[in-house]
């Protein structure tokens, strides 16, 4: 099992930044994938930005330039750095990870408010 620790979540103004945090339980670097979605009220979770066992990130094209997702060894933890940010980013921010391994299961952090005014 892999508990999953988010923090940096708050409201800023349009063109603002935010850096979230995830606290891992277990070592990140050994996680097939390790990143973020994003949930807006009324609309379905979504990819944000993920961080593959070898270390290739995808992006979504909505923050692709803007954000970027990173793992940290010192601290077993994946930021996102989010710039630029817009109203639209506004939304529930959770870290997922999923061990590396044939039919592992998927993780979720709690979630983090992210609210960008205009």
């Amino acid at each position: 099992q892999v508990q999953l620790v988010e923090s940096g979540g708050g409201v800023v103004h349009t063109g603002g930044s935010l850096r979230l945090t995830c606290s891992a339980s277990r070592n990140i670097f050994a996680m097939n994938t390790v990143g973020w979605y994003r949930q807006a009220p009324g609309k379905q979770r979504e990819l944000v930005a993920v961080v593959a066992f070898e270390g290739f990130r995808t992006y979504s094209d909505a923050v692709k330039g803007r954000f970027t997702v990173s793992r940290e060894i010192r601290t077993n933890s994946v930021h996102l750095q989010m710039n630029s940010l817009r109203p639209e980013d506004t939304a529930v921010y959770y870290c997922y990870a999923r061990p590396a391994g044939e039919g592992t299961p998927q993780y979720w952090g709690q979630g983090t408010q992210v609210t960008v005014s205009s």
